[in-house]
């Protein structure tokens, strides 16, 4: 007897189609499984054989031959286990119907007893069959308001072997589980309301600004100055402010934390704006993504959102040197010699550093104990192009004792969200018919050359600045892109003077003590 049972693996944050091909003839029982199975899937049989046993179900026997199609692409997950079952399950028993079974899509890991564990790559498994023409999909019950995210198809949420029996065939009405029904509230539960605020800081206005602009045009920024001043406080606000993950957005987003298995066991889709903060022990592989199965790394779970880099110094510098064609390209590829994947990592990447080994060297109440020799080679650890790419360069200096004991004051997050919001919008209308980009820092030299419009008077002071300074064209084009999100926030078509100059002033290593 023939068997075909879909399920599906993952590349990159896509679902490869995966057709497990069950055959049964008659002859001495043995079991082989063809189409470069990796361990996993090698060690399948022994827990579906027991599962099968405790769950009073018949297994096929004679000369079982099962391919897992395409055959050129190695398989290793355990998501395997529930597709292999039902195919054996099929091929042993007339109580299943094969063309229910080619209907639907299957995925799950068994347990001895017979029980479904979750799995990664749900998401993009569903949204894979859906676009094929799949009437449902048959998932892990932990896993199944991921799947139902997925608009258009049926999601069987799966607690054992006999579930999925029920399902196909068609007995799940009775002893069976019905399609999932998503509760309306757990979208709201996902955007769970801010625990952090920015009028939580005392002081550092002037960094609230800087940060502010930055989460307005999606900028990168560096936060420089001495132990103590709120340098990771603010940081860790940054999600406060940006505006609400779009739709397409948390699919994205979604579709990365479900591949990497970062999900926890009954979360639907991701509502709120991702947060990583890696060690600075951290590997590039662990940073850019790798391994021997290529999965994602931390630049790509922080897609979508914040990825903060604290002692930014203080990371390897080959691992800071990897960052650079992302930052750029808003994607990573990592090569392999079996695949090539390519994975998202367009994020907002907000770093922090003290001035100088010691950290006092720009700390007004501290003397500095660093010789100069030091200070450069503690700030040589960062290269200039690096630099480059990172718009914003912030001066946090230490808060008073006054600050301190003073009633808190500035805007709320929900008020500076809502200003962010307004000049996102401008944004978006600015570049409405380019899908690739939705904020400022996203712009090429030709969207830079045609909505950076500056006054006279912002040319001549840029053109001054430029020279001074001596930076690179780079530096050049992102000081054009910040002054384009302070006169957004202003609500001004034309880059004035003032917002020439106040870009300007966000690059003060350019400006001080950056020799690199």
């Amino acid at each position: 007897m023939f068997i075909r049972v879909w399920s599906s693996a993952t590349q990159g944050v896509d679902a490869l189609p995966i057709e497990i091909e069950t055959n049964v003839a008659s002859g001495m029982h043995k079991y082989t499984v063809v189409g470069l199975p990796q361990g996993a899937v090698r060690e399948s049989l022994d827990r579906i054989w027991a599962a099968l046993k405790n769950e009073n179900l018949q297994a096929p026997r004679g000369r079982i031959t099962v391919n897992l199609a395409p055959a050129d692409v190695p398989k290793d997950s355990a998501a395997f286990d529930l597709p292999l079952a039902v195919g054996l399950i099929a091929a042993a028993s007339g109580t299943i119907d094969p063309d229910a079974v080619g209907a639907h899509w299957i995925m799950g890991e068994l347990s001895l007893d017979g029980t479904v564990r979750p799995v990664r790559g749900v998401l993009p498994m569903t949204i894979a069959a859906r676009d094929r023409g799949c009437s449902g999909v048959l998932v892990p019950a932990q896993n199944a308001p991921e799947a139902a995210v997925v608009e258009g198809i049926d999601v069987y949420p799966i607690h054992r072997l006999q579930d999925a029996v029920a399902v196909l065939s068609g007995t799940s009405q009775v002893n069976g589980p019905g399609p999932y029904v998503s509760d309306p509230g757990e979208a709201s539960r996902q955007e769970r309301p801010d625990m952090l605020d920015f009028r939580d800081v005392r002081g550092q206005e002037n960094a609230k600004r800087a940060l502010e602009v930055a989460a307005a045009g999606g900028h990168n920024a560096l936060l420089v100055g001495p132990p103590g001043s709120g340098k990771t406080m603010l940081a860790r606000r940054m999600p406060t402010v940006l505006p609400q993950l779009s739709r397409a957005e948390a699919l994205e987003t979604t579709k990365i934390h479900s591949v990497a298995g970062r999900l926890h066991a009954g979360d639907g889709i991701v509502g709120t704006r991702p947060f990583r903060s890696p060690h600075h022990t951290i590997s590039d592989a662990g940073l850019c993504g790798g391994g021997a199965n290529p999965r994602p790394g931390e630049i790509s779970l922080a897609h979508n959102g914040v990825l903060f880099l604290d002692e930014l110094p203080e990371f390897k510098r080959r691992v800071l040197e990897v960052m650079r064609q992302p930052i750029e390209e808003g994607q990573i590829t990592i090569s392999r010699a079996r695949s090539t994947v390519t994975y998202p990592a367009r994020f907002m990447l907000i770093a922090s550093m003290n001035p100088c080994p010691c950290g006092h060297l720009t700390d007004p109440q501290r003397e500095c104990v660093c010789a100069p020799a030091q200070v450069q080679r503690y700030l040589s650890k960062l290269s200039g192009p690096l630099m480059d790419r990172i718009d914003l360069h912030v001066e946090v200096a230490p808060v008073s004792f006054d600050e301190m004991e003073g009633p808190r004051e500035g805007d709320l997050s929900a008020t500076v969200r809502s200003r962010v919001e307004q000049a996102r919008r401008v944004q978006e209308d600015r570049y409405g018919d380019r899908a690739s980009v939705h904020c400022n820092a996203q712009m090429d030299s030709r969207l830079v050359e045609s909505h950076c419009n500056i006054d006279t008077s912002g040319r001549t002071l840029l053109k001054a600045a430029i020279e001074r300074l001596g930076l690179s064209a780079r530096a050049y084009t992102r000081i054009l892109k910040v002054a384009r999100t302070i006169a957004d926030l202003d609500a001004q078509e034309t880059i004035a003077a003032s917002h020439v100059s106040e870009a300007v002033q966000y690059r003060s290593l350019d400006r001080d003590w950056w020799h690199g």
